[in-house]
């Protein structure tokens, strides 16, 4: 991708858009265009921080690995969405692996020029903060729904919070489609339940209705019922 183009994709960030044109335009001269295929890290758990990234299309999921071996998603990011950015700003080491759920591109900018930057303009700062508190409370809520909550009311939860993040809403019937294909193993480590309970559940919504498969890719057709199974409310 030229320079320009990725300027121009860098602009339509919350923390980009707010910089002069020429710092910009500086950052998106050094940015790396860099492909991954489904399932591939861009960076594990303990890394050095070399690099601040975005993901320009695919989806990429954090991941910590717990100490008896199973992982745990943090969160679901798709395009135009910042990662290890914090590490790199702080100059420590990745908290958390990134791995991709499906081929990928992610831009990635080198860390040092990313702290120059940081240091001359704090807005970005400001930004990065306030995405990053709007990611902790999402994951307050989710290991708050892993303490207290049925397995049901997580898997509910979890598929609400990315269809109103990213989904894609058919006006005609209301139905959101998700824009990620959600392997049931990725759904069962977002709720810290097994495979095979993820497995039992989607299909009984699927056979129920509340859910659609077009080609792995699920389409949640019943909002109402979901909301309900994630308050806790079942037949």
């Amino acid at each position: 991708m030229p320079p320009r183009d990725i300027a121009a994709f860098l602009r339509q960030s919350s923390v980009f858009g707010g910089l002069p044109s020429r710092e910009i335009d500086a950052i998106a001269a050094l940015t790396v265009e860099d492909k991954h295929r489904a399932r591939s890290y861009v960076f594990m758990e303990g890394d050095p921080a070399r690099w601040f990234y975005v993901v320009r299309s695919g989806h990429v999921k954090i991941v910590r690995h717990s100490k008896t071996g199973k992982d745990v998603v943090l969160e679901f990011l798709g395009p135009g969405e910042i990662f290890g950015g914090v590490a790199v700003i702080e100059k420590r080491p990745y908290p958390a692996a990134a791995q991709t759920t499906e081929p990928t591109v992610v831009l990635k900018i080198p860390a040092e020029p990313m702290i120059a930057l940081a240091e001359r303009h704090p807005a970005l700062i400001k930004e990065m903060a306030l995405l990053i508190g709007r990611r902790l409370r999402a994951a307050h809520d989710s290991v708050t729904s892993l303490a207290v909550d049925p397995v049901e009311a997580r898997l509910a939860a979890a598929l609400l919070r990315l269809a109103k993040r990213e989904g894609k809403r058919d006006e005609k019937t209301g139905a959101v489609a998700l824009p990620l294909r959600l392997s049931r193993q990725s759904l069962a480590d977002m709720t810290g339940t097994t495979v095979e309970t993820a497995i039992r559940t989607i299909s009984r919504w699927l056979k129920d209705g509340l859910l659609v498969d077009e080609g792995g890719q699920l389409v949640l057709t019943d909002l109402e019922e979901l909301s309900e199974r994630a308050a806790g409310h079942t037949e």
